[in-house]
């Protein structure tokens, strides 16, 4: 790509048009005086690879991926990170200049950090986490959990053998429970984190009993839309230290636009502030 050329980058999904990430990146070009552009591109599952090919050509540096691509990408990447292998999905795609296509996955990264930020007293080795979901987003928590120093993990899902299968893949650190001994399991838990959609704006309502909640849990919700969820909300009634779920939204980009753009951007009050306006 020629160096007059303007880097262009955006997010790949369908539907996409209710995406935050323009209004994330965009607020980061403007704030470094950076040439470029971040665009929302919808785009149906069987035109993905054709459009990927055609993305480098077009002047695209990168593109971050969502529902529903975040598997299919990994078929058509030419290197794929240690992170986007475990965690079986990517959200990040870099087009390098020696023409190949890398795909990894900065959830697990996002989440840590937005935890790290909002909740700085939070010690991974201090005890149990509770994770409730045992979906896509469920496998990143999981790993970097793990990697943080977490020692005991203990999962619940609606459904329990998908629980089950990553019990199997993860290791003992991961004790699962059923569904109906959610309550019961979060009794002495030093994090409790929501990677369902229950509390989601449109979604059931989260209405697992938080009675063993101890103060001094820090408890965290994937879910953005509301912000202060009804989870949130309750934790934050019974004294524990909550942190929402935009900031992993907000932290997972950080890779992603430096490796595009050059520049390791802030996560701070004023990007939330511009994200939260879009």
């Amino acid at each position: 790509m020629s160096e007059t050329r303007i880097p262009l980058a955006g997010v790949l999904g369908s539907p996409v048009a209710h995406s935050r990430s323009p209004a994330l990146h965009g607020h980061w070009l403007r704030r470094y005086g950076l040439p470029g552009f971040y665009i929302p591109i919808d785009v149906a599952q069987a035109d993905l690879a054709d459009v990927v090919r055609m993305l480098p050509r077009m002047g695209f540096v990168g593109a971050n991926v969502t529902i529903p691509h975040k598997e299919a990408v990994l078929a058509l990447a030419d290197v794929v990170t240690d992170r986007a292998a475990l965690v079986g999905a990517a959200n990040t795609l870099v087009f390098r200049q020696d023409g190949r296509l890398l795909a990894d996955n900065t959830d697990g990264y996002g989440f840590i950090e937005n935890l790290r930020q909002g909740a700085p007293s939070w010690v991974p080795a201090s005890g149990p986490a509770v994770v409730l979901g045992a979906g896509g987003a469920a496998r990143a928590v999981l790993i970097a959990l793990i990697e943080a120093g977490v020692t005991e993990i203990r999962l619940v899902n609606r459904t329990r053998n998908r629980a089950d299968a990553l019990r199997a893949e993860f290791g003992t650190k991961v004790v699962v429970s059923d569904w109906v001994q959610a309550a019961n399991i979060i009794e002495g838990a030093a994090l409790l984190v929501n990677t369902t959609s229950l509390g989601m704006t449109g979604k059931s309502e989260f209405r697992v009993p938080l009675d063993a909640l101890d103060p001094s849990c820090v408890v965290t919700d994937l879910v953005y839309a509301p912000l202060r969820t009804t989870l949130l909300r309750r934790a934050e009634e019974r004294g524990c230290v909550t942190v929402d779920g935009l900031g992993m939204l907000l932290h997972q980009a950080a890779p992603a636009f430096e490796r595009w753009f050059g520049i390791r951007p802030q996560v701070d009050d004023d990007l939330r502030r511009a994200v939260l306006a879009a």
